[in-house]
Parts: structure tokens; C-alpha cells; sequence
């Protein structure tokens, strides 16, 4: 074997990188693909990733078939994780229609999540400016654009002065 071949094929190397890159965290097919086809980086630099088309679908598929590759588990892990960090649902369908998510998978994935966002978006609101919430029309608005930046729902966002006022 000479030094310029490579010790393992390209199938061996890819499923491994695959592997490493599905360690870290969950991923979506799409970002595996996108990995997948990135330059590797080696002692000598970046070399371009040399698997061919049908090695990366056979990593793929074998991945789905071993579960480390699941769209809609990837999908309720990350609703999950951006609702903890404080970001809405229509923040968090752009993100993962960015992942390359198909629109079905994501709008599964919010109903089945039972996240109140109604209340995360009060607490975000109070986190923010403080108890108890503006009133003025000015400071609302302040409220308002912060909480639509975060991607929360104008309805949401609405409903916490209506339950304020009751």
C-alpha cells in the first residue's frame, strides 16, 4: 500500500463522519448532506470530500435504518431547545424550514409540542421589561416589536394584555 492511497474506501471514511457529526447532536437529513459534501480538514489543510453520490445515499439510508438519522425527532428536540432559549413558534418553523425540514414535518412538530407560547411570551415579556407590563400605548409597541422579533404570534402576544385587563 502506497503512501497516497487510502488505508480505508470512501464509503468507510464517509459512514465514520457521519457518525462523528451525528454524536455531537441531532442533525437534519439535509444538514447531513451538507456536511457530508464539506471539505474535510487534515493535517495538510482542507482536501475535498471525495465520496461519491451513491456512497452518501448508502450513508444516508443506513443512518435512517440505525435511528442516529430522525427528522421528526431532530425536529421536536430543536422546538424543544429554541423554546427554551426564548424564541416563538414562527421564529422556529423559519429555522427549521432553513434545515431543509419539509413544511409537514414542522407544522407536526409544533402541534404535538406543548408548549404554552402564549405564557412563555409573558414571561419573555416581563424577563425583559419587567412586573408589571407596560400600559401606555408607546411602551406596548416596545413589547410588542421585541416579542415579534423573538417570532411569537401577534394573537399571543395580544392575548397577554387582554388576560391583564380581566
Amino acid at each position: 500500500m502506497s503512501e497516497n492511497e487510502p488505508r480505508r474506501s470512501a464509503y468507510a471514511r464517509l459512514l465514520d463522519r457521519a457518525i462523528r457529526i451525528l454524536a455531537m447532536r441531532d442533525h437534519s437529513e439535509h444538514e447531513l448532506r451538507r456536511k457530508l459534501g464539506q471539505p474535510v480538514m487534515t493535517k495538510n489543510g482542507p482536501e475535498p470530500a471525495d465520496a461519491p453520490p451513491e456512497d452518501v445515499e448508502k450513508v444516508i439510508a443506513w443512518c435512517y435504518e440505525c435511528r442516529y438519522l430522525d427528522d421528526a425527532r431532530f425536529a421536536r428536540q430543536f422546538i424543544a431547545s429554541r423554546g427554551r432559549k426564548g424564541y416563538g413558534p414562527a421564529r422556529i418553523r423559519q429555522e427549521l424550514n432553513q434545515k431543509g425540514l419539509a413544511r409537514t414535518e414542522i407544522d407536526s412538530a409544533l402541534y404535538d409540542c406543548e408548549t404554552d407560547w402564549q405564557q412563555q411570551a409573558r414571561e419573555q415579556a416581563q424577563r425583559k421589561f419587567g412586573e408589571p407590563l407596560p400600559v401606555t400605548f408607546a411602551e406596548k409597541v416596545k413589547v410588542q416589536r421585541f416579542l415579534l422579533n423573538r417570532g411569537y404570534l401577534m394573537e399571543d402576544i395580544q392575548n397577554i394584555w387582554r388576560n391583564i385587563d380581566e
